[in-house]
């Protein structure tokens, strides 16, 4: 694309384009430069891309994009946010693809990756070519790519939709996250369908405060946009049973499908049943009933199943579809996951890291176990440092043998991350074990027949930061070494 063109985009009259030169990429990233790019300065957390500039230039970059003058022996253009920038010029560059994808954004603190994953499922059902973008991966098809990110930068987003569009995938789906929507990384992204699930406690080491948080996810149904299009109709689906959905539906002019198990709603779950191998209820909506019986176990659960059935819906596929999808689905790799390793109790896996989700898998856990639960749970270093006593709490008031441990301490001491936790129970029963392979080993050492060990918060995770380093760490794996040398034989 020429430079000139690729400018026009950001309709900024102070930008002169002196010489129209071809441009054969967009990066942010200096080591990826090369002939012909477009190097845009991004200013992140621990590095200005203002000082790779010149570096950009000599692996040949054509032209920079900043927000100071540069002295380079390339063209500067100065711009003052580069992160807008970025995001225009990386929509325009890769064609504006999500103008021709069906696309699906899921936002809430809980929930996301399962549901996405659900529609993907649906969707795969009624033959539609599906792409997916989240915690885990990114998928195209079949293939899937590592994500270093829930939602990913805005350059990295329109480069996969564009690959998705030449792979044929008509309807994407992607996790949303509060952060990326809060620093512009999905503007320009023509979502179709904006799906909420719910918000509890989590980020307020960026967000600060819960209000904050809330309005942070609601920019996806804002973002929806303000017209009505009856070939390309928009929809926002809100969880009927969560207060937060009421601000956004102020903050859309979308159609609204609401979802809910409490409260009266577009689509319901009725007579739920539940036991420790899958759930069955009554999914009722517009008049019509079917009944599902799934293997995925808790209430959080249908929660998931209701806000993948009105983003179906809402994209168009026939109940018996979805129905027929979801009794086949056999879970999400890292959430709820059982380990067995032939031992007589128990092992659970999942990914939950905030009080609501630990409460909600914990209360799950208790309907079907038939002796004790156990808990091995921390909480990440370098993150919102609030929520490391209420996690405690709901350990302890659920578990009956709580064990705290470490989840990512990052840069900070995992002693002391363990210390506050333990300030939100003190007087209480517990233990505390900071090396986490030690607390999984010595929970599993301690179960009997019928125990539930319930491994929580890094559900898929195969890495274990400490320090700068990252290190290969698998709780799945980690339990089954653990079952192997103390559980299979009781």
């Amino acid at each position: 694309m020429k430079l000139k063109k690729l400018l026009s985009y950001l309709h900024n009259s102070a930008i002169e384009v002196h010489e129209d030169l071809d441009i054969s990429s967009v990066e942010m990233d200096s080591r990826k430069a090369s002939e012909g790019s477009l190097f845009v300065c991004i200013s992140g957390y621990t590095v200005d891309g203002h000082d790779y500039a010149a570096k950009a230039a000599e692996s040949g970059a054509a032209a920079v994009l900043a927000e100071r003058e540069l002295d380079l022996p390339v063209p500067v253009y100065v711009v003052s946010d580069t992160k807008r920038a970025l995001a225009v010029l990386s929509d325009a560059f890769y064609g504006q693809p999500t103008h021709h994808l069906h696309l699906i954004g899921v936002t809430g603190t809980n929930g996301k990756t399962t549901t996405t994953h659900l529609i993907e499922k649906v969707l795969d059902a009624a033959e539609k070519q599906t792409g997916l973008i989240g915690t885990m991966y990114i998928k195209i098809g079949e293939k899937t790519e590592e994500v270093k990110n829930t939602t990913p930068d805005s350059l990295t987003l329109q480069q996969t939709f564009r690959k998705m569009i030449d792979h044929n995938v008509e309807n994407a789906i992607m996790e949303v996250s509060s952060h990326a929507l809060h620093m512009g990384r999905v503007h320009g992204c023509d979502f179709d369908v904006a799906v909420f699930t719910n918000l509890s406690q989590d980020h307020l080491d960026y967000h600060k405060t819960m209000d904050a948080y809330k309005q942070a996810k609601g920019l996806l149904f804002a973002q929806l946009g303000n017209k009505f299009d009856l070939e390309k109709p928009k929809y926002a689906v809100l969880n009927q049973d969560d207060s937060a959905s009421e601000t956004y539906k102020h903050m859309t002019s979308a159609h609204v499908l609401t979802y809910g198990i409490d409260e009266p709603a577009d689509i319901m779950a009725k007579n739920i049943k539940m036991t420790s191998s899958g759930t069955s209820f009554d999914l009722v909506t517009a008049g019509e009933t079917v009944s599902l019986n799934v293997k995925l176990i808790g209430k959080f659960s249908v929660y998931n199943i209701l806000a993948c059935t009105g983003a179906c819906l809402a994209s168009g596929i026939p109940l018996a579809v979805i129905k027929d999808a979801l009794e086949e689905m056999e879970g999400v790799r890292g959430r709820f996951e059982v380990v067995d390793g032939g031992q007589p109790f128990t092992v659970i896996v999942d990914y939950a890291h905030t009080p609501d989700s630990l409460e909600n898998v914990l209360k799950t856990v208790k309907q079907f176990a038939g002796g004790k639960t156990f808990v091995v749970v921390g909480c990440g270093g370098d993150r919102d440092k609030t929520k490391r006593p209420i996690m405690a709490g709901v350990a302890v008031e659920y578990a009956d043998e709580p064990i705290f441990t470490s989840d990512n301490p990052r840069s900070e001491s995992p002693k002391e991350i363990l210390a506050d936790m333990e300030k939100g129970v003190q007087g209480e029963y517990y233990h505390s074990i900071s090396n986490r392979e030690q607390a999984i080993f010595f929970a599993i050492a301690n179960a009997k027949e019928n125990d539930v060990v319930l491994i929580a918060g890094k559900g898929h995770e195969t890495y274990q930061i400490i320090g700068k380093e990252v290190f290969d760490f698998d709780d799945r794996e980690a339990a089954l070494r653990a079952i192997k040398e103390y559980g299979a034989a009781k």
